[in-house]
């Protein structure tokens, strides 16, 4: 199938990227618009997609079109497109816009409203899929397994894909403090800045992938470092006495209630 994007700014670029070293698609089978002209051919002449001179003809020339521009342009970009998104299927990554929003403006217009975060850019992504959905079997089938490529697809009821954007969402800019602050730690203690994030980072990595690929509790795989008397067990300690975890909680919160 032929990818038409809307929009090809940091998240479209990584997808775009993504799809192709994965070998789910080719340069070629991707067709882009942006009001960037500038930039959107820059991109073109280093991944290799075609850049269309307009947002229509980037619909018409594709099989599933990528909605990729801010959320606060949707509205705009549909009442310029007018008729030439009816009867195309539509994958929008755009915040906000889920399934039942889009069918009221465009009723002749399959959709999936799909949340991805930025660790896609790497090919470890993590991509909701709302339930709600009006692609085809052929077209969902091929859109799981080529955003499956460059991550995790789950798939959620229309209720939880808050609460799942907020996660998935939100959630790297809080692992990027906490890598951040470690290293801070160890720099105050005499390590180089490279090497504290360099750590820093991989055992955040590590520790991911240990629980991902064992299915174990975290709170087991916490026990097993924790020796008794031990060095981490007193840091512990100290994170449940300032709050770690109930703050963790909290910034969620924040995210629900805003």
């Amino acid at each position: 199938m032929k990818l038409g994007f809307i929009g090809m700014g940091s998240m479209a670029t990584a997808l775009a990227t993504g799809f192709i070293a994965a070998g789910k698609l080719s340069p070629r089978d991707m067709i882009a618009y942006a009001p960037n002209r500038e930039k959107l051919q820059a991109n073109a002449d280093r991944i290799g997609f075609l850049a269309a001179s307009s947002a229509t003809e980037a619909v018409k020339a594709a099989d599933l079109v990528v909605m990729a521009c801010k959320p606060q342009q949707i509205e705009g970009v549909l009442a310029l497109l007018g008729d030439a998104l009816a009867g195309k299927a539509l994958l929008s990554v755009a915040l906000g816009w889920h399934h039942d929003r889009y069918r009221a403006l465009l009723p002749a217009t399959r959709v999936q409203f799909i949340m991805p975060n930025t660790p896609a850019a790497v090919g470890e992504g993590v991509f909701l899929f709302e339930e709600a959905s009006s692609l085809t079997e052929e077209e969902l089938t091929f859109s799981k397994e080529l955003f499956a490529a460059i991550g995790t697809v789950i798939t959620l009821p229309s209720s939880q894909m808050g609460i799942g954007g907020a996660l998935a969402g939100c959630g790297p800019a809080f692992v990027d403090m906490m890598i951040e602050a470690f290293a801070d730690a160890g720099v105050k203690y005499g390590l180089s800045r490279e090497n504290a994030l360099k750590m820093t980072a991989q055992t955040v990595l590590g520790s991911a992938k240990l629980q991902l690929v064992t299915g174990k509790h975290p709170g087991e795989l916490k026990d097993a470092v924790c020796s008794p008397g031990g060095s981490t067990i007193k840091g512990v300690t100290a994170l449940e006495q300032a709050g770690f975890r109930a703050n963790c909680i909290s910034a969620i919160d924040a995210i629900m209630k805003s």
